[in-house]
């Protein structure tokens, strides 16, 4: 039984680290004693994981990062529940294939222990890292990610503002662009949106919303409380 949280961004403007996913993350991790925590999105390992450990230590969690442990994966396989932070997708996905933590993680999630994901995060419970926002920084391996899910995650959507003069691509652009050459779903979610799985069951949190984008149709408004299950079977 799949237990996922996946969120577009860690910070919504006027909030704290992961405030407006607070709720939501407690649920989850609801019973869980030690979290770990994959740092690789960003290069300061130890910095990112103090951040992260103090708004743990407010949900009562231990949080352990895996880049203090000589072997990761056995952090991976010892631990309650995983978070995986934002920063760089190519850079997280280097170090996922690196650390050899691609099949420990999935295997855990797909049995059930809780994954949290926000924004680089997120977008490795994906099958592929093709929606990401971020700049190709390193080359990781492989464009395959973890497969959690069997959609695409577009995070921190923005949509087209017709009253702007900026002349370059927009999301949407972007994600026409990605449809040319893949078929798979994607939802778009806007800052302060987040999926909630439970099983076979998804539901869209957050008042911002978002996008559902599909090949060859027009983009579907997704509002708070959506349920998104049918997605999951897709």
């Amino acid at each position: 039984m799949r237990r996922l949280l996946l969120v577009s961004t860690s910070t919504v403007h006027g909030t704290g680290y992961l405030e407006h996913c607070a709720a939501q993350a407690r649920q989850l991790f609801s019973g869980c004693r030690l979290i770990a925590f994959v740092p690789y999105a960003l290069a300061d390992h130890d910095g990112y994981a103090r951040h992260v450990a103090e708004r743990f230590r407010d949900w009562d969690l231990e949080l352990v990062s895996v880049h203090t442990e000589k072997r990761p994966a056995d952090l991976v396989e010892k631990a309650d529940g995983l978070f995986i932070g934002g920063g760089n997708t190519f850079r997280l996905v280097r170090d996922l294939y690196a650390f050899e933590l691609v099949n420990p993680i999935r295997r855990r999630a797909e049995r059930g222990m809780p994954y949290m994901g926000t924004s680089a995060g997120s977008n490795v419970a994906c099958p592929t890292l093709g929606t990401t926002n971020d700049m190709p920084i390193v080359a990781p391996p492989s464009f395959e990610t973890l497969a959690l899910v069997p959609f695409q995650i577009n995070p921190h959507y923005i949509d087209l503002d017709s009253a702007s003069t900026h002349m370059g691509e927009t999301r949407d652009q972007r994600l026409a662009e990605y449809f040319e050459e893949n078929h798979r779903h994607v939802l778009a979610l806007r800052e302060g949106a987040m999926l909630e799985i439970r099983g076979e069951r998804m539901t869209l949190r957050g008042v911002p919303g978002g996008k559902h984008f599909r090949r060859g149709a027009n983009p579907r408004e997704i509002a708070d409380g959506a349920d998104l299950s049918a997605l999951l079977r897709d």
